[in-house]
């Protein structure tokens, strides 16, 4: 449903995608959901053009992140969110498998063979 919402496949990933990590460059997220880079830079700079997003230059790259200062980007955010949380932990799995943050030290690996 949230494709229907957002008008497209793309779309809907990108705002998953951001929810999930927080804050996103348009290259890594492309690699990581498998979509052609130009679709995702193409949503982002709508996004960005709407006021949902903001971005900063770190470097080279180009960070995207909600606009916290947007009433309307909350909102959508909260949107977002429902989704979120209405999909399974195997879905969120299947959809996020790259790890942004590094493990706890002595944090126990849980459901993988050794």
């Amino acid at each position: 449903m949230l494709v229907e919402i957002f008008g497209n496949k793309t779309a809907a990933m990108v705002m998953l995608y951001l929810y999930h990590y927080g804050e996103a460059y348009p290259t890594g997220l492309a690699k990581d959901m498998g979509i052609t880079l130009s679709q995702v830079q193409k949503q982002m700079d709508k996004f960005d053009q709407a006021g949902l997003l903001v971005s900063k230059k770190s470097g080279t790259v180009r960070i995207y992140q909600f606009n916290p200062k947007s009433p309307v980007a909350r909102k959508v955010k909260e949107l977002v969110k429902i989704f979120y949380d209405g999909m399974g932990i195997e879905e969120r799995e299947k959809l996020f498998q790259v790890r942004r943050r590094p493990r706890r030290k002595g944090k126990p690996v849980i459901g993988r063979s050794q």
